[in-house]
């Protein structure tokens, strides 16, 4: 018999609401989602559809206007930001579209800054971060810095520091969005391996070519989950 997977990130009746001026604009109504530890979900869904908002909420980046966020079963909903801020450090790993790289650090050092913040000392800093630029294919540009390397060398980069702190789910926001299709596939590539290997992915994205790769995924539309398909 088949052992029933825990949920990893939960959103319960999730309502995020913005004040504009005078008016109060829904970013997201009622959103609720069960993401599964293993499991590979991709989101999808137009321009202000609330996917951004969405992003922030899964990450644990931001906390809701209404309804609860569990984390490993543990309601984080109400907790203070740098308390948000350890847990995501060590819990969840970011993968951007702007990649979010420092242009004045090496690959390595990109790489290695996540782990100067739990703590990590130099050494094992380097070690990790030296193996991680290999397993993405970028041994030989651990040196260069950002400005020196492809957009999709980059985003490479940036899967490799999503890894820094063996976080158990990687969130991707729409990684592919700046790279051209081959590139893109083997971006994509890269986070089939990491699923492979047992992380959870949660990859947002308006592509469908990009979200057939999951084992699921939910159409958000005004906020709200609109259509899920496995």
């Amino acid at each position: 018999m088949s052992r029933t997977k825990k949920s990893i990130i939960k959103l319960e009746n999730v309502w995020k609401i913005y004040k504009m001026g005078n008016v109060n604009v829904n970013a997201l109504q009622g959103l609720s989602l069960d993401v599964k530890e293993g499991e590979f979900l991709a989101i999808m869904g137009p321009s202000g559809s609330g996917k951004s908002t969405a992003v922030n909420m899964i990450g644990s980046l931001d906390i809701p206007t209404r309804g609860k966020i569990f984390l490993d079963n543990h309601d984080i909903s109400k907790l203070s930001e740098s308390d948000l801020a350890q847990i995501r450090g060590k819990k969840i790993g970011f993968i951007f579209q702007q990649f979010n790289l420092i242009n004045t650090l090496t690959a390595l050092e990109n790489v290695a800054l996540p782990m100067m913040f739990q703590d990590v000392d130099r050494e094992k800093r380097l070690e990790t971060g030296k193996r991680l630029l290999q397993m993405v294919e970028l041994g030989d540009r651990m040196d260069h810095k950002p400005t020196e390397l492809s957009g999709g060398q980059q985003q490479r980069v940036a899967i490799a520091r999503s890894l820094a702190n063996d976080p158990e789910v990687v969130l991707a926001d729409e990684l592919t969005g700046n790279l051209d299709s081959k590139t893109g596939q083997t971006v994509i590539k890269f986070l089939k391996k990491l699923h492979e290997k047992g992380k959870t992915i949660i990859l947002v994205t308006h592509d469908l070519n990009v979200a057939k790769h999951a084992d699921r995924f939910e159409l958000l539309k005004d906020g709200k989950i609109i259509k899920h398909r496995r």
